[in-house]
Formats: C-alpha cells, sequence, structure tokens
C-alpha cells in the first residue's frame, strides 16, 4: 500500500468488481476430409458460406461426412471449428504456368533519313489473327533538328505515340543508353501477338513509297538487320513466349493452391458446369495485367501486377506462402527452369529481370527476311489467357490422418486447445471404432466436449445396434462407456441439395444440430429430444423403424442408444437424451453432462485471476462472490434445483493453506428432464367426492 507523507488529497482505485464471464455453449468442433482448405488446423467457419469458401463443397467421393454434417449444423449454431485431415507428406498442391512474354517492338532511328523531314507511322496490332485496331493506328511525328538530345526525333515518337501502353495497344519507349531511337512496342505479349508497322514521308502519306526508317530489332535492342546494312520502310515483328521447361534460361510464373488438395484442380461438376479455379490474365492499361482468380468459372479475386520493381511486382502483389495471405485461395512463385526462383524486378518496361532469366527465338515475317537469336528479351509481361490449376492431390485419407498425433496436435488432437471453447464433437461418417475411441478419450481427458458419435450406416436392426455400442460385433470390440459420450441411432434419409438426391445422414449430425438449437430456443441444461427440441424437420426415412419395445431396449437395461423414432403424426424426432455412461447416476443424461461441462468452463475463466492470490479470507470471500451469481443465475433459468458454495476456513485447513492450495466445495442439484410422464387414472363409483 502506498504511504502519504505530506498533506494532500489523494485517490486510490482498487477494482474489487468480480463477475463470472459468459461462454458460448454451442461451438462445435467437427473433424474430417476435405477437397481443399488448411490442414490439420482448427479453422473458425461462422455460416454455411463461409465453411465452402475455405473447404470447397462436399462430394460423395469425400469419406465420411464432414462437410455435409458442418452445412447441417451451421444452420443452428455460428461458431465451428473445422479440422480438414490429410497426409501432408503426399498431399500436392494444385497449379497452373502462367506464361511470361515479350511484347513485340521495333526500333526508329531518327538519323536513318534525315532530321529536317516529318515520319509518318502505320502501326497495327494482331493477336491470336485478331487485328485490335479496325484501320492501322496513324501517328504523325514532326521533323526534329537533333539525334540526340530532348529535341530529338526519337522524343517526339514518345510523346506524340505515348510513353506508356494505354487504351491505343502500342506505346515508345527509349533506350536508356541512346536518346536517338525509340522503340514501340505492343502492349500485348506472348508468340500469338504481331506488331507491324509502314513508315512515310510527305504530307498526308501521299508518297508511294516509305522511308527506310524502321529496324526489327530483338527484343534487347540488338538490330538484325542493320548489319547487312539496310533499313526498312515496314516491318513485322511477332512476340515471343519464354520457354518454361527448358534449361535455366527460362522462367514461367507458378500459381499454386494456397493448400493441398484435388479440389483446386479445374474440372467440370456433374451437372456441366465449371468447377475448380483457373488463373485468368488479362490486359491492362500500361506495363501492368490483371490475374484474377475463378473459383468454379466466376472472377473471385484479382490482383494488379507487373514485372517492375516500382507499383505492382508480382512478388509484392501475391503471398508466396500461407502467411500474410493477399489471397485467400493461391499463392504465387517465379520460375527458373524447373525451380522456384527470387527475379530481380525490372527497373523500367525495356529492362530484363534479370541477367540471364530467359531465353527465347524472336521471329521475323518473309517480307523482311528472317532471323532467329537467342535473346535476353525486353518488353516483358504475363502473357494473357486462362491457366487452369491441375495437380492437386488429398494425399492418404484414412484413420490414422483422422486420429492425428498427440505430439504434433494433429487429427483429432487439433480439438486438444482450451482457447477453441468446443463443447460440442464429432467425425461425421466415420465409425471406426479407433476414431471414435480417440475422440471420446479426448473429450474425457480436457473435459470441454461432448463427443457425439454413431453405429455405422447399414445396420438393420435394433440388436445389431445395441451389439454394436457394447462391443459385441465385428466392427467394434470394445464397449462405449463414457459420460462424455453420447449414442444416436438409426441413420437418418435426407435430400442432398448439392448431390441433387437422397442420402443417409449420421444420426450424429443431427443429434449436434438440435444440441445446437436446443441452446437457441432454451438453455444447453435442457434436454436435446422430444417433441418441443428433438423434432428434425429435414430427414424423411430413418433407417430401421424402432417401436416401444426396441426403444425400451435401447434405452434400459445397461444399454446406452438414443432412438431416433418416425412417429406417424408427429414426425422424425430424437427420443433419448443418455449419455453412454453405464453406472446410473446424474451423468448419464446428456442435459446434466452439458450442464457440467459449461460449470467447469464458466468457473474456470471466472476465477482464474485469483490464482497467486493471497490465501485468506478476503480471498476466500471474492471467490465465494463470482461463484454464487454463476450458480444462481443458472438456478434461475432452470439448470439447477439448489446448491451451494462453501470456501472458507473449514474448506480451507492450514495443511491445504501450507501446500499453497485453496479449495472451494461447490454442491449441485441439477434440474432432471421428464422422461417418463405417467398419468395415474383412478375410477371411483358415484358416490365418490371429488
Amino acid at each position: 500500500m502506498a504511504s502519504f507523507v505530506s498533506p494532500g488529497v489523494y485517490v486510490i482505485e482498487k477494482d474489487l468488481s468480480d463477475y463470472p464471464v459468459a461462454i458460448n455453449p454451442s461451438v462445435v468442433g467437427i473433424v474430417g476430409f476435405a477437397n481443399q482448405g488448411p490442414i490439420n488446423k482448427a479453422t473458425l467457419i461462422t455460416s454455411q458460406e463461409s465453411l465452402i469458401q475455405n473447404f470447397g463443397n462436399p462430394t460423395e467421393d469425400i469419406v465420411g461426412q464432414a462437410l455435409e454434417g458442418s452445412l447441417e449444423i451451421l444452420e443452428t449454431t455460428n461458431s465451428m471449428y473445422f479440422v480438414r485431415c490429410s497426409d501432408s507428406a503426399t498431399a500436392a498442391d494444385a497449379s497452373s504456368t502462367v506464361v511470361i512474354g515479350s511484347c513485340p517492338a521495333f526500333d526508329t532511328l531518327a538519323s536513318g533519313y534525315g532530321t529536317s523531314s516529318d515520319l509518318y507511322l502505320d502501326v497495327q496490332v494482331n493477336v491470336n489473327g485478331v487485328d485490335v485496331f479496325a484501320t492501322p493506328k496513324q501517328f504523325d511525328i514532326p521533323a526534329s533538328t537533333s539525334t540526340g538530345d530532348a529535341s530529338s526525333q526519337a522524343y517526339a515518337i514518345k510523346s506524340v505515340v505515348g510513353g506508356g501502353l494505354d487504351g491505343a495497344a502500342v506505346g515508345a519507349y527509349f533506350d536508356g543508353t541512346d536518346t536517338s531511337k525509340a522503340w514501340v512496342t505492343a502492349g500485348y505479349a506472348g508468340s500469338g501477338v504481331i506488331l507491324t508497322a509502314s513508315a512515310f514521308s510527305g504530307s498526308g502519306r501521299t508518297v508511294a513509297e516509305g522511308v527506310s526508317a524502321l529496324y526489327p530489332v530483338d527484343i534487347s535492342g540488338n538490330n538484325l538487320q542493320t548489319a547487312n546494312g539496310f533499313s526498312m520502310s515496314s516491318v513485322s515483328v511477332q512476340g515471343i513466349d519464354i520457354d518454361s521447361t527448358g534449361s535455366l534460361r527460362s522462367a514461367s510464373y507458378s500459381v499454386q493452391s494456397l493448400y493441398p488438395g484435388k479440389g483446386y484442380n479445374e474440372g467440370t461438376a456433374p451437372d456441366g458446369t465449371t468447377s475448380g479455379f483457373s488463373t485468368e490474365v488479362l490486359r491492362t492499361g500500361g506495363v501492368n495485367t490483371n490475374v484474377q482468380i475463378n473459383k468454379d468459372g466466376a472472377a473471385e479475386e484479382s490482383f494488379r501486377m507487373s514485372l517492375i520493381a516500382s507499383g505492382a511486382f508480382a512478388e509484392d502483389q501475391l503471398n508466396t506462402g500461407a502467411t500474410d495471405l493477399k489471397s485467400q485461395f493461391v499463392k504465387g512463385y517465379f520460375v527458373q527452369g524447373l525451380a522456384d526462383a527470387s527475379p530481380t524486378a525490372m527497373t523500367t518496361f525495356q529492362s530484363r529481370l534479370n541477367t540471364n532469366f530467359f531465353g527465347a527465338a524472336l521471329g521475323l515475317d518473309g517480307n523482311n527476311g528472317s532471323g532467329v537469336n537467342l535473346v535476353d528479351p525486353r518488353f516483358c509481361k504475363f502473357k494473357e489467357g486462362t491457366f487452369g490449376l491441375t495437380g492437386g492431390d488429398n494425399g492418404t485419407e484414412g484413420t490414422s490422418q483422422l486420429i492425428g498425433l498427440a505430439s504434433d496436435k494433429t487429427g483429432i488432437y487439433v480439438l486438444d486447445n482450451d482457447t477453441l471453447n468446443i463443447s460440442l464433437a464429432a467425425v461425421p461418417g466415420i465409425a471406426t471404432q479407433a476414431v471414435q475411441n480417440t475422440l471420446i478419450s479426448l473429450a474425457e481427458t480436457s473435459q470441454n466436449y461432448l463427443a457425439v458419435v454413431a453405429p455405422p450406416e447399414g445396420l438393420t436392426s435394433v440388436q445389431q445396434a445395441i451389439d454394436w455400442t457394447n462391443g459385441q460385433s465385428d466392427e467394434r470390440t470394445a464397449a462405449i462407456a463414457s459420460n462424455y459420450a453420447a449414442v444416436y441411432w438409426p441413420w437418418v434419409k435426407t435430400f442432398d441439395v448439392i448431390a441433387q438426391k437422397d442420402r443417409y445422414y449420421d444420426p450424429a449430425i443431427f443429434a449436434i444440430r438440435q444440441m445446437a438449437y436446443t441452446d437457441d430456443v432454451g438453455e444447453p441444461w435442457f434436454a436435446p429430444a422430444g417433441v418441443v427440441r428433438g423434432r428434425l424437420t429435414k430427414p424423411t426415412e430413418v433407417e430401421v423403424s424402432v417401436n416401444q419395445g426396441d426403444r425400451d431396449t435401447m434405452y434400459s437395461g445397461g444399454n446406452i442408444v438414443n432412438p431416433i423414432v418416425n412417429f406417424p403424426q408427429q414426425g422424425i424426432m430424437i427420443f433419448g437424451q443418455r449419455t453412454a455412461q453405464r453406472d446410473p447416476t446424474a451423468l448419464d443424461r446428456v442435459n446434466v453432462r452439458r450442464l457440467m461441462i459449461i460449470v467447469r468452463k464458466q468457473l474456470l475463466l471466472s476465477t482464474r485471476r485469483f490464482v497467486f492470490e493471497p490465501n485468506d479470507s478476503v480471498t476466500w470471500e471474492r471467490i465465494v462472490n463470482v461463484v454464487d451469481p454463476l450458480l444462481g443465475d443458472i438456478m434461475r433459468r432452470r439448470g439447477l434445483v439448489d446448491y451451494k458454495v462453501v470456501c472458507d476456513e473449514t474448506t480451507n485447513t492450514p495443511v491445504r493453506v501450507d501446500r499453497n492450495e485453496l479449495w472451494c466445495k461447490v454442491l449441485l442439484k441439477p434440474t432432471k428432464a421428464a422422461e417418463i410422464v405417467v398419468f395415474e387414472l383412478n375410477l371411483t363409483n358415484q358416490a365418490a367426492t371429488l
């Protein structure tokens, strides 16, 4: 405590406003397989849209029903953690190779025909056989008085043609070391692009013959014809594709799926529509291109990219891994030869990405002679086109991937994280004994959630379901016995809107769905069963019909199967809420187990602040003042019949205090569900007084 030694007014603030925290009781953990999305990571999903966005649509070739089940459960909760399982060592990213091409260009040299003459250029750009301009683009270049400074005709060409690749699809650029000439280049890149130009002198292009002013060049700037002693009045130059599979003198840009999976591969869906992902390169003004990521044939993302360091250099626009994401779906890498590369960006559009990065051939048309020359091309851009992602693979998907490793926190063990606040968990569609036992064992050790499981599809009788839960079947050799688990049966038929047909669904899906629904319309400690909170509105059939005698057998005599019943007039509903505990205690009911999971979590979160506080009556009283309102609130909300909190010298004996222990005893009388309603009917004679 502060000591005051001089006169004055002092204010001391102490916060004694402790109160119990609230938690969401409907956070669901789903473990299973998917065709895309992060692997062995608990990904927060808040809607059906975000599930499909992250993990894709369910398909019948995916083992289990994790995606189908998640879509159903998300109709009654907005908090889910989805864990996609796979073997990351055998899974593969999908990828597409975006071709890097050079834009065709030619050189004009003012001194070739004298500085006193005007120059007239007709320019056409043809892309894949289609002319960009209805008629050739015409440029009138005024004469200049110099060939080597800012008044040279080369500068005039840049001024008239324009120094950028705008809507005219052509632009003019200087050689940084020779200001007496200018390059004119097309705005499109690749071998499908041809740039054609003619040069004229005389007003209005009236001179029949052009002037020898144009020089076909390789993209390094080396003139291919001056060595033979002539220039030309017309020239046709073709762009080039940079080879992406050859020697180290090659380049491409690889767009890869952010995570492994065959769901990223572009293909055709069963309904004939496009599925998967593709990379589409669209030409834009200037030196840039739009790299568009398409999902299922529609644009999802767009990135403005170039190969120039300033502005929109590709490696700055698209992430190269799964961190600092700029795209939700893909990452991008430059590739040199067959290996990833980190190129030096061009400083200007004339530059090369870096020395010896590229190697390709430039061809000229037969009218002007032909030439093929190995070059390090300049004027490089991404080639326009659509490139589908291929090669994605889910990797090995089996029991070991679902179970995972506790040491690495993979598979089911991803759920072993208190910060996730998962209260319900399932591996839908999977009835493998080892998988279910792992899920239940983790529920018991973590005490965080209720594991919801079911027998496999295809059982034809009640006895088979009972034998399965009791460990007396070929598929299961050990009985399920835990109050942290609940078993539901039979499977239910539901219309799959994605597959457009009826399918049988794991009943664990709808059990969790109704628990979340119960939290929404009632309280977590209400029984998620019966007409009020157990009615299933989407299923149309049950796999096996169970009568009263069947239900009696499933629910008593040490058996722990919660039946799903199709009542003729009231519909399909869950008609049981037993946990898998065999001993007759309050914890053999789902509503009580869920109550205790919530009480434990709230006690931990609300009282952790008292660790390391003085172990005396002041702290004891503060703890009671937090716990008592918490339990009082639950009692008012019909979760408890009565309770008592004891935290004083009777629970904190000198021995416990010496061991640095603080004990608080909480006694609870949970509210039981009225599962058996009995009406006693008494007949009296006419003389009886009622």
